[in-house]
Order: C-alpha cells, then structure tokens, then sequence
C-alpha cells in the first residue's frame, strides 16, 4: 500500500509568450483562467481523489477558456477549421488514452480519458472518435462554438503571408506554440499527466502533433509524469516526454535535470523550441522552456495556487542553479 504524500498539480497553458504582445486585459485574464485551473484541479486531490481527476479538470477548464489553443480557443487549419487533439496516462498503470482531428468534441481531454477507461484501445481519430463521444455521453458542440475572431485572424494573416509567398511573422503562427496540460501527484502516491491542444495555425488538414502521442507530448510512470508544448514534429523525433521520464526512472537523473536537458538541449539542437512541465513521484517539479515566457502554473503543499508567465518571474525550475548548457534563450 502506497505511503501518503502531499498531493502536487503543476499545470502550463503553451510556451512562446511575448511580453509586448500581451495586453493588460489579457494578461489578467490568463492569470485568472490558469488559478481556476489549479484550485479546481487541486480540489479534486485534496478530496483524495486520483491524479488523473486532477489532470482532467485542471485541462478542462483551460479548454474552455478562448484564451488557449486548445477546446474552444483552438487555432484553425489552413482549410478553415479546427482540428483537436489531446491525451492522458496514469503512471501507476501505464494505461492511457488519446484522441485526433476531433472537429466538435467540447473537451477533448474528457474523450481521451474515455478512450482510456471505456475502450480496448488507446487512440482514436477523426469522426470514429466523435462517434465513441456519442456512445459515451461525452459533450458535443457544434464547430461555431469553437471559433475565435482572434484565431480567425490568425488564419487569415497566415493565408496571406502563403499567398505572398512570405515566412509568418506572427511568433505564434510561425513557431506552433499553443498547447494545454497538467501533471499531478496525488495522496496515494501516483502520477497523471494530459495534454490537450488546437494544433498549430494554418497546419494542414489532418496534421497530428506531438500533444495526443503517448511518449512524444504526454508521459507518465510510476516516477515522472511530463506533458509538452512547442514544435511538435521534434517532440515527436525525440520522444520528448518519454525520454524525460526514462532519465528520471532508468538512469536516476534529477528531474530537473533530465526535464531541461531534453527541452534546452536535445530539441534545440535539432532545430526545435518549446517548453514541457514535469513533476516526479517526490513531488519535485520541473517547468524548462526556452522561450521568452510560459503560461504556467503550480499547487502544492500550502495550498495557495501559484502562477507565471514571463522568463523573469520565479518558478520551482528557475529559482534553482541552471544545468550546465541549458538554453533560455528566444
């Protein structure tokens, strides 16, 4: 029987964030959505719940918040619709679930718990998942639900810069940053992690990331539970998620240490950029990203929900020595 320990959520809404592209109003509304998600998500483990009730209601409430890509703030492909992805594991098990190119499913990370609990299998796609959505009462939305002026813009940006045969200007367009996810450590000792995400503007119809991919974008085991954010064709490559887990669990690495030597180091070197939270059955955590900010959160033993967005605002990774080489760099 597993130890009680004190139950631990840490929570990101995307890396890639620009301080001067960040408005007041917005920047208080990111803040709000990211401590609703903790103290939900944290309700659920103070209750004795598992982490994956954790994990899924913390992302939740982001999918429902227009100012993350992910559920109703999803970013649109190149054909003008949206096209959403999201995963969760349990660590303790190993058992996971995933969904694809689900086009009116509210939240996706819900479907993926479903697919985990209700099916034999471990990933479903396209309009096969949104039927398995029907079959288990899991909440539909027609596509207007889901459509942003702001993400619109984005795509209609975007489609002129093809048209003109220009690179994208917008950072978030031309960087595919946008995901949501959650780790968490409850009572009992088990980890969770999930991920959910809208993809990146004007990708291809079809394009799947690295966010539904069980050991690319999300991972958990009986030691560390990492979910990723950031150019997904090299999380993908590098396995990011897994990789940051088998460091921790295989070769008894520091979490810290494993976490930004695969997110500053490994996916640098290849080309990619990103950001991923992880926390290890300890409870440590561990939030690398190398960009100028990352919507991020954490909640632990006091309670108090704790969140941050920019390079320059503490966070239980950067308040400690940097590993040797790491990047922080744009």
């Amino acid at each position: 029987m597993s130890h009680a320990t004190s139950p631990v959520l840490v929570i990101h809404g995307g890396a890639g964030v620009i301080r001067h592209d960040m408005n007041p109003a917005k920047e208080k509304a990111v803040r709000a959505a990211l401590t609703k998600a903790l103290q939900d998500g944290y309700a659920q483990l103070k209750a004795g719940k598992p982490a994956i009730d954790a994990v899924t209601r913390a992302i939740a409430v982001l999918e429902d918040d227009p100012n993350f890509n992910a559920g109703r703030g999803s970013v649109f492909t190149h054909d003008g619709k949206n096209e959403m992805d999201a995963a969760v594991m349990e660590g303790d098990s190993l058992s996971a679930g995933a969904v694809a190119g689900v086009q009116r499913v509210k939240n996706p990370i819900l479907l993926a718990r479903a697919v985990m609990e209700h099916s034999s299998h471990v990933m479903l796609v396209g309009e096969g998942a949104e039927a398995f959505a029907k079959e288990q009462g899991i909440a539909l939305a027609d596509p207007s639900y889901f459509r942003t002026e702001e993400r619109w813009q984005q795509l209609q940006r975007a489609l002129k810069e093809d048209a003109e045969k220009k690179p994208h200007a917008e950072r978030e367009t031309a960087m595919h940053f946008g995901t949501v996810g959650a780790v968490a450590l409850d009572s009992q000792g088990h980890l969770a992690a999930g991920t959910s995400t809208g993809g990146m503007t004007d990708k291809h119809a079809g394009r799947v990331g690295d966010s539904p991919i069980i050991g690319a974008g999300t991972y958990a085991n009986a030691q560390c539970a990492v979910s990723g954010t950031g150019w997904g064709e090299f999380y993908m490559r590098t396995v990011a998620a897994h990789e940051i887990c088998m460091r921790v669990s295989m070769l008894g690495e520091p979490l810290q240490r494993a976490a930004a030597e695969v997110i500053n180091q490994e996916i640098p070197s290849m080309g990619g950029n990103g950001g991923a939270i992880a926390l290890d059955s300890n409870g440590t955590i561990a939030m690398p990203y190398n960009t100028q900010g990352m919507y991020r959160g954490w909640i632990g033993a006091d309670g108090v929900p704790h969140v941050a967005i920019y390079d320059d605002e503490p966070d239980p990774s950067n308040h400690q020595p940097a590993p040797a080489s790491s990047s922080q760099q744009d």
